[in-house]
């Protein structure tokens, strides 16, 4: 299970234009902290959100850790800074899919 979360973060990360909103379940949920956007929810607002305002930043994964069983925290920090930590995505799976994933800032 930590395997496909850690693959699933470092998809978002590194090929966020490969990210399909089929990785997420019907009732998914896609909330930010520290910024003033979303939150998103089902796989209609998440899709138009990615079509809307698509990632344009570049980060870097710093650390994976498991946060029990379905959850996966990544560490990142922007590619132009990679040695300061930005932020966190924790994914949270559900029969393999995205249940919800929420990314931080600061």
């Amino acid at each position: 299970m930590r395997e496909l979360l850690e693959e699933l973060a470092r998809r978002l990360v590194d090929r966020p234009e490969d990210v399909s909103v089929e990785q997420f379940t019907e009732d998914a949920e896609l909330v930010f902290e520290g910024v003033p956007v979303g939150p998103f929810r089902g796989k209609p607002a998440i899709a138009q959100a990615y079509a809307e305002q698509p990632p344009d930043d570049e980060i870097v994964i710093l650390r994976t850790r498991e946060s029990g069983e379905n959850l996966v925290v990544a560490d990142y920090a922007w590619r132009a800074e990679p040695a300061a930590r930005a932020g966190s995505m924790i994914l949270r799976l559900r029969d393999a899919e995205i249940d919800r994933l929420l990314v931080t800032f600061g």
